[in-house]
């Protein structure tokens, strides 16, 4: 699957209400391959992960340059469509988030995530005619590369408490007028909010998933198209690292280290 709008057209097909396409987010080119290698259908980066393993927080931290290397670094990893997560779109007006995503396309990326949280400013979310702006620039910025990106609308409602399932839904309409492809809901897990939530928005669902949330198959039975596990892969990692030091530097053991994946298998992973 060497053919970028090939990759591109692909990856649209995989969102199927009821056969969710899982997305185990990485974070750099060895996270990409050890996802893909395990049979990941895509790989879908977590602008979390990413940042931090830049030395930046997430939140709009992160410059533009250094997020799109990193997008270059892991489609160049996989022979699988890659999305990208642009956090807002690493800019501050329409156009800028237009180049943003001219060069994630260009960087081989197929899909991405753009959110409509605002990190800063005196409300949560940006109003909706803002982000519709923004959403119509993402749009006309992959036409004219003739790709076919897949446009994920994040909407922060529950994460923000900004709203619910009516709110959620307004939005939702409102974003993919303005040319998004699918919805992201992050934050909302309870099975009656989900089917509420798959019931009211007419495109694939995305939900965020993790400890404590339904497990796939029921996911499935509710609907949803795409599950992603965000930044908690990544977490996860660095919670090993964290416990290691603490051990190592405690009681001077390395029994966290106990079930790492050998260098090996990973050095044979690069070589690929």
């Amino acid at each position: 699957m060497n053919d970028h709008h090939t990759r591109a057209l692909h990856f649209r097909t995989l969102h199927v209400p009821g056969e969710p396409l899982v997305l185990v987010n990485a974070w750099d080119a060895a996270s990409a391959r050890i996802v893909a290698a395990a049979g990941a259908r895509a790989v879908a980066t977590t602008s979390a992960g990413v940042a931090w393993s830049l030395g930046a927080p997430d939140g709009d931290a992160l410059g533009r340059a250094d997020a799109v290397d990193l997008v270059r670094r892991v489609a160049a990893a996989v022979p699988l469509p890659v999305t990208a997560d642009i956090e807002s779109g690493y800019g501050d007006t329409p156009d800028e988030v237009a180049e943003t995503v001219a060069a994630v396309l260009a960087a081989g990326a197929v899909g991405v995530n753009i959110e409509d949280a605002r990190h800063g400013g005196q409300t949560p979310l940006r109003p909706v005619e803002e982000q519709c702006a923004r959403l119509a620039a993402v749009r006309s910025a992959a036409d004219r590369t003739g790709i076919p990106l897949y446009v994920n609308a994040r909407i922060d409602t529950f994460l923000r408490g900004a709203g619910g399932v009516r709110e959620t839904a307004a939005r939702a309409e409102a974003y993919l007028a303005a040319g998004a492809d699918g919805v992201f809901v992050p934050g909302a897990v309870d099975p009656e909010t989900v089917a509420a939530l798959v019931a009211a928005i007419p495109a694939p669902l995305n939900i965020l998933a993790g400890p404590g949330a339904p497990a796939v198959p029921e996911l499935a039975k509710l609907g949803v198209a795409r599950v992603s596990l965000g930044s908690s892969v990544a977490e996860a990692a660095y919670a090993v690292a964290r416990r290691a030091a603490e051990e190592a530097f405690g009681v001077g053991t390395y029994g966290a280290l106990a079930d790492a994946v050998d260098y090996g298998t990973l050095n044979e992973l690069m070589r690929r």
